[in-house]
C-alpha cells in the first residue's frame, strides 16, 4: 500500500497498487508484417481498445532491423518489439484497474499469427 497525495500534499487515502502483466515471445511471424511500423502501431492501438484501456500516447521507433511500438495508457502500457529478419517479436501488456490485458495479448497473437508463442502472466500486486 501507499498513500495517495494531491499536488498540495493533502492526503486523500490509502490505495492498493494492483496490476496484471501478460508478456510473451512470438516466433515465426511474417517478416513483412513485423517490418511495417505503421501496421504494428495500428495493432497496438486496437489492442488498447480491446483491453478497455485509455490511450495516452503511442510512440514508434525503427532502428536498423528493429521496430518498437509503445502504447502508453492511463493504466500503464502495451508494447510490441519486433525483429523482422528473425521473424520474432516480444509483446508486453501491463495494465491496472478494470482492464483486460489478456484480451489485448490474445488480439495481438491473433493479428500477428506467430507459428509459436510463449505467454507469461504475473500478478503485479502480490502480497497486498
Amino acid at each position: 500500500m501507499f498513500k495517495l497525495f494531491l499536488r498540495n500534499e493533502m492526503e486523500v487515502g490509502e490505495i492498493k497498487a494492483v496490476g496484471k502483466h501478460i508478456y510473451g515471445n512470438l516466433y515465426g511471424c511474417s517478416e513483412n508484417v513485423l517490418a511495417d511500423p505503421t501496421f504494428l502501431r495500428n495493432v497496438v492501438i486496437k489492442a488498447i481498445e480491446v483491453a478497455r484501456a485509455k490511450l495516452v500516447d503511442v510512440e514508434v521507433y525503427s532502428i536498423e532491423g528493429y521496430n518498437a511500438v509503445i502504447g502508453i495508457v492511463l493504466e500503464s502500457h502495451i508494447s510490441i518489439h519486433a525483429w523482422p529478419y528473425l521473424k520474432y517479436a516480444t509483446v508486453d501488456v501491463f495494465t491496472c484497474g478494470k482492464t483486460d490485458p489478456e484480451a489485448a495479448f490474445n488480439y495481438i497473437i491473433e493479428t500477428l499469427k506467430p507459428k509459436k508463442y510463449i505467454k507469461n502472466y504475473v500478478d503485479r500486486s502480490n502480497d497486498l
